[in-house]
């Protein structure tokens, strides 16, 4: 659709988009949202007649327009072509030659709504938004015309595509799932189920925290607590660890352990099924000890009127964990609540250390991958939050 074919918006407040910010909302609009088609493309002016950029709109949703450029110019194959092919060249600078990894992430990439991961020579695809499913044939042709994967998944069963009206589904639509990629991270092998896991797959964000913490962790006792696929405690395994996984999933618990068979860390890995909070309580009370823990937790919350709610779940949930650590463990605790910002999160650790009697020095801090870019502009784009603490007494 090119420029002269779209609908006109004019903005009564245009300071979020004049800082770089590409959302709109609805009451920023001079008009309604309510008389543009549903994912239609619109142009975006300000109050002065100023042109602002061009982004597709979504009467139905709270984020009425998401800005996908601030050019005059066709959103077309050639535009997805660009976008998609400097998304995979930052990843190629900066990643270098990894078998897995998100290639596309939303906003972070200019493309909202949009994320694509790889997984070996499998893709997991995401729509999010009502106006980049409208775009879903022209991305997944060049999808598989610059990378040629054997397998392609669309994994659209997110709940954020209910807030936009769409439906939830998840289907293979190139290729077969026969036999389940398997992606290497550092020096551990990892089965990875991009059309029943979680999210797509996998959780890569985490992917250079988990290696920084086995640069930190060199055998002694530790639990890996929310284990998911047991990512984070088989890389403390292979160090000569012993290591407990804790998930209240059985389906998790399974892909763990078949993780640790690939790899042949059996031996050393004990796997347990239990709600996280109910077991370190337990532990607590039974006075147990260990020399480090792993503590990635899902979201605790996901919108800003439940923050207190969560952070009395996420101060809670540390203390317990501090309390079980010995002098000069190591909790390795993260959030990926959006709503959770860094100097939150970190005085909820400083609480949680207070109740628990502890003495926290903080050895790092970290963020989400590089192939998870954040927009200064956009605050949204930095939701990972990831301390590694020693634990001293008070």
């Amino acid at each position: 659709m090119r420029a002269g074919e779209m609908g006109r918006v004019s903005l009564k407040r245009s300071h979020r988009v004049l800082a770089g910010h590409p959302w709109i909302f609805s009451n920023e609009m001079s008009e309604s949202p309510k008389r543009f088609k549903s994912g239609s493309l619109v142009e975006v002016y300000d109050r002065q007649n100023s042109f602002l950029g061009i982004g597709y709109i979504n009467p139905s949703s709270l984020i009425a327009i998401r800005l996908l450029t601030r050019k005059r110019e066709p959103i077309d194959d050639g535009f997805f072509r660009r976008r998609i092919g400097n998304a995979l060249h930052h990843r190629e600078r900066f990643l270098g030659s990894v078998d897995s990894c998100r290639l596309v992430f939303s906003e972070g990439d200019f493309l909202p709504g949009l994320i694509v991961d790889r997984y070996g020579s499998c893709l997991s695809v995401q729509f999010l938004t009502l106006g980049m499913e409208g775009f879903r044939d022209t991305v997944l042709e060049i999808l598989d015309e610059m990378l040629v994967p054997s397998v392609i998944v669309v994994k659209n069963d997110s709940q954020s595509r209910m807030l936009e009206g769409l439906p939830l589904l998840k289907e293979v639509i190139k290729g077969a799932l026969d036999e389940l990629p398997v992606i290497r991270e550092g020096e551990i092998l990892l089965e990875v189920d991009p059309l029943s896991g979680q999210k797509t797959g996998f959780f890569l964000d985490q992917r250079e925290n988990r290696l920084a913490l086995d640069g930190m962790v060199r055998g002694g006792r530790g639990l890996d607590l929310f284990c998911y696929s047991g990512a984070w405690g088989l890389q403390a395994v292979r160090g000569g660890a012993e290591v407990t996984f804790i998930d209240v999933s059985e389906a998790a618990l399974s892909q763990a352990q078949k993780n640790a068979r690939i790899n042949g860390l059996e031996e050393r890995c004990t796997f347990h099924k239990e709600d996280v909070f109910a077991f370190l309580e337990r532990l607590v009370q039974e006075g147990s000890r260990y020399d480090f823990i792993v503590l990635d937790p899902p979201a605790f919350v996901k919108s800003r009127g439940k923050i207190k709610e969560a952070l009395r779940g996420y101060r809670e949930i540390n203390a317990l964990a501090m309390r079980l650590l010995e002098t000069g463990g190591i909790l390795a605790t993260s959030s990926c609540s959006y709503h959770i910002e860094k100097t939150v999160f970190l005085e909820m650790l400083h609480n949680a250390a207070r109740d628990a009697g502890k003495n926290p020095r903080l050895l790092e801090y970290r963020s989400q991958g590089k192939d998870h870019p954040v927009l200064l502009s956009v605050p949204e784009t930095e939701y990972l939050k990831c301390a590694f603490i020693e634990i001293e007494p008070l």
